[in-house]
C-alpha cells in the first residue's frame, strides 16, 4: 500500500461527503478519505495531529461557522501543509471567487459534478497529474 493516496474533504453536507467517498472508490482500494463537517473542525484536526498531511485537500465554499475561503486562509498559514494541493469544492461558482480563492492559495477551483462518473472523473485526473 505504498501507492495509498489521502484525501481530506471539509463538507457540512453529508450527502456530499457519500458521493465523495463512492467516487473514491470508485478509483481505488488505495485511497483513504478523511471529513470534518466544517472548517473549526478541520483545522482542529490539523493543528492537533501534526502527521496528518493529506495528499490532496477539498474544501466546500459555503459551510457554517467557517466558510471554505476562510478556512482556505487558516490552511494555508500550516507551514506543512503549504505544498498540498487545496481545492475549493463548490456548488456555484463566479470567476471573482475564483481568482480571489486562487490568489489566497487554492490550486483550483471544482464545481460539484451531478454524477458520481463525473466526479470519479474528475479525481482520477488529479490524481494522474501529480
Amino acid at each position: 500500500m505504498e501507492n495509498s493516496v489521502t484525501f481530506f474533504l471539509i463538507d457540512d453536507d453529508t450527502d456530499d461527503q457519500e458521493i465523495f467517498l463512492i467516487a473514491l472508490e470508485g478509483i481505488s482500494e488505495t485511497i483513504e478519505c478523511k471529513y470534518a463537517n466544517d472548517g473549526i473542525r478541520a483545522l482542529e484536526k490539523l493543528n492537533v495531529d501534526e502527521s496528518f498531511v493529506p495528499d490532496y485537500i477539498f474544501l466546500d465554499m459555503n459551510m457554517p461557522r467557517m466558510n471554505g475561503k476562510e478556512c482556505l486562509v487558516e490552511i494555508r498559514k500550516i507551514e506543512r501543509l503549504k505544498h498540498v494541493p487545496t481545492y475549493i469544492y463548490s456548488t456555484s461558482v463566479d470567476p471573482r471567487m475564483v481568482a480571489e480563492v486562487k490568489q489566497l492559495g487554492a490550486t483550483d477551483v471544482i464545481i460539484k459534478p451531478t454524477s458520481i462518473k463525473a466526479l470519479s472523473d474528475i479525481l482520477e485526473n488529479l490524481i494522474a497529474e501529480n
